[in-house]
């Protein structure tokens, strides 16, 4: 397997390190603040994506925190390493990430299936981090009845399950699937070409996405597993949830609305929660707007002001 080297940008390009996990060894990506002193964050990305999709939010933080973004199992340079997978099996090497790193009093985020791990992690092993932010994901609902397991992780995650299995004859081709996609239109950017070719492996004239699809289907299925529902609502940590607007491919439905968080029972007291208007499930994370606004809260929730972004 070959994999894209990640471009730098303003924020400098990030170093790549792994870490031990079970089965092997995590890949992960830093980028450094500008002194050693500087809180961390600690970023975990969603089902189909990869550490890079953290690229824009690390370049608008530009330095003033350090951001470590791992390589989820079954993805990009961790796709090499094996099963179990599921949301327990990544909230356990998110815990070992830290425990690696010795990271004390971090920020812990995730965007998508990575918020529902970033929940999870904090509820079994909350003594490393500070607080929790969520983005578009970790508020979860009962799994629709008689659906097979396909059909479930299709209904979560729509077109990327059938890219899972296309193969592209060169990295141009690749780029073009993703601009042709609804979410993506008038959000890309260096960081983001960056983010998506980071997924291609093999060799043209057939090159393929690295997610194991055995790991997407697993994590997809995990995502309705009673405990991994229940965490949100028992993070002993101070959390926020962020929501995007707008849904997966840009549709007006978002994954969540103010009638949905009162149907999941999540109390606003303990997890406040916020729009954010104008972004899509994507744009939230990837888009300057969207990332804009992640930054922001990151730098809060780290202490440091959040008035002047890079």
């Amino acid at each position: 397997m070959t994999y894209q080297t990640p471009e730098g940008d303003a924020a400098g390009r990030p170093e790549e390190l792994t870490v031990p996990v079970t089965g092997g060894r995590l890949a992960v990506l830093r980028w450094p603040a500008t002194t050693p002193d500087a809180p961390v964050v600690l970023a975990v990305h969603g089902i189909t994506a990869n550490a890079l999709s953290w690229g824009p939010v690390a370049r608008l933080l530009a330095g003033r925190v350090t951001l470590i973004a791992p390589d989820l199992r079954g993805r990009a340079a961790s796709a090499g390493l094996p099963g179990p997978y599921g949301i327990p099996a990544h909230a356990a090497d998110v815990a070992a990430l830290a425990e690696a790193l010795d990271l004390r009093d971090a920020v812990l985020t995730g965007h998508s299936m990575g918020a529902f791990v970033a929940a999870l992690t904090a509820v079994r092993d909350p003594a490393r981090f500070a607080s929790v932010l969520l983005v578009d994901g970790g508020v979860g609902f009962p799994a629709p009845t008689g659906l097979t397991p396909d059909e479930l992780i299709t209904a979560v995650i729509g077109p990327a399950m059938q890219r899972l299995s296309m193969t592209f004859p060169d990295r141009d081709a690749y780029r073009a699937f993703w601009q042709a996609h609804p979410a993506f239109a008038g959000s890309w950017s260096p960081s983001v070409d960056a983010y998506i070719q980071r997924d291609l492996v093999g060799h043209e004239p057939e090159l393929r996405s690295s997610c194991l699809i055995d790991a997407v289907r697993v994590d997809g299925v995990g995502l309705f597993a009673p405990e991994v529902l229940a965490a949100v609502h028992g993070i002993p940590l101070p959390a926020r949830l962020l929501w995007a607007e707008r849904g997966l491919l840009d549709e007006p439905q978002g994954l969540y609305d103010e009638q949905r968080l009162k149907a999941a029972g999540l109390d606003r007291e303990r997890v406040p929660a916020e729009q954010v208007p104008g972004t899509n499930h994507y744009t939230l994370l990837i888009g300057e707007d969207g990332a804009g606004v992640v930054a922001r809260h990151l730098l809060t929730a780290a202490g440091l002001p959040a008035d002047r972004l890079g």
